[in-house]
């Protein structure tokens, strides 16, 4: 294991960001960290924490890696790395944002870190399922940050959008986001377990990513993962103890040509087990990721 004493002496001894990102991606093998919150290697994960350090977009041309870096830049970003390798704190936290269908979102440890395959049918307009149809009004159920709603209403430029979590300290970060993407006059943030807080409203479009992490999984999650808050992730035995709850009530919620889209992630083959009569639509994602089910209002329980 790499100390805290080793890292803030080796960056002392750093010059230029080159220099920085090597030794933190040697760093990041030596240590066996875990991705998936973003990146899926050493390379791509010390890349977003040495330039978002320096407040530095990913895709930075290449000569900015020869630049030298400033002392107290050096200091900041051994700080960061050490939270990183020795604390196993994922790099959105550290930074305080991630991205998410192109587009910037604040995060903290109150919600997960935006990374649902969803993102990839948002900038598709969830074609060809939607047929062509707009949606006029979006729920994003189980918000956290706001990121799918947000973005869902941003490429639907025309709807309303509710933003609902039972977790007041997520729905901070969510009214954060919708200040931050100026989207206050469209995006509504409410309180709400579930479908209970929404009264009579109906949507053509539910976006769903509740927790669905079986018991199994969550005493196996790596340590980067127990730093998302257990609310947003962990759902019973088989993982699907909201996702009942949701399928019972989400027609009441979904105009009659409306759609559902939920995700379950691994939990895919149990949710198919347990409802073998219901129709589902399980979409394939060039970027990866799955898990995804479409589910037709008509074909809801009423």
């Amino acid at each position: 294991m790499i100390s805290p004493k080793t890292i803030e002496q080796a960056l002392g001894e750093m010059q230029s960001l080159r220099d920085c990102l090597r030794w933190s991606v040697s760093s990041f093998l030596r240590a066996g960290l875990h991705y998936g919150h973003g990146t899926d290697n050493a390379w791509d994960e010390a890349r977003w924490l040495v330039l978002g350090a320096l407040a530095l977009p990913f895709d930075s041309p290449e000569w900015v890696l020869d630049a030298r870096v400033a002392t107290p830049e050096r200091e900041r970003l051994a700080q960061l790395l050490k939270r990183r390798v020795v604390d196993r704190v994922p790099v959105a936290y550290l930074l305080g944002e991630a991205h998410f269908a192109g587009l910037r979102f604040a995060v903290d440890e109150n919600v997960l870190v935006p990374r649902s395959p969803i993102a990839e049918m948002i900038e598709s307009g969830f074609e060809p399922w939607l047929g062509g149809l707009e949606p006029s009004r979006i729920l994003d159920l189980c918000c956290g940050s706001g990121c799918i709603g947000i973005a869902a209403g941003l490429h639907f430029d025309s709807a309303c959008v509710d933003l609902a979590d039972i977790s007041p300290a997520a729905l901070a970060v969510a009214r954060r986001n919708v200040s931050l993407h100026a989207v206050e006059e469209s995006v509504r943030v409410i309180e709400s377990d579930l479908f209970a807080g929404l009264g009579g409203e109906r949507y053509e479009l539910i976006l769903c990513n509740p927790p669905y992490v079986d018991a199994a999984e969550m005493t196996a999650l790596p340590a980067e993962f127990r730093h998302e808050p257990r609310l947003g992730l962990a759902a019973g035995a088989d993982g699907l103890d909201l996702v009942r709850r949701i399928l019972q009530e989400a027609r009441a919620h979904l105009s009659d040509d409306g759609m559902l889209v939920l995700e379950v992630g691994a939990s895919a083959a149990a949710l198919e087990a347990a409802y073998p009569r219901l129709p589902m639509v399980w979409p394939d994602f060039e970027r990866g990721g799955q898990g995804v089910a479409l589910i037709r209002a008509a074909d809801l329980p009423a």
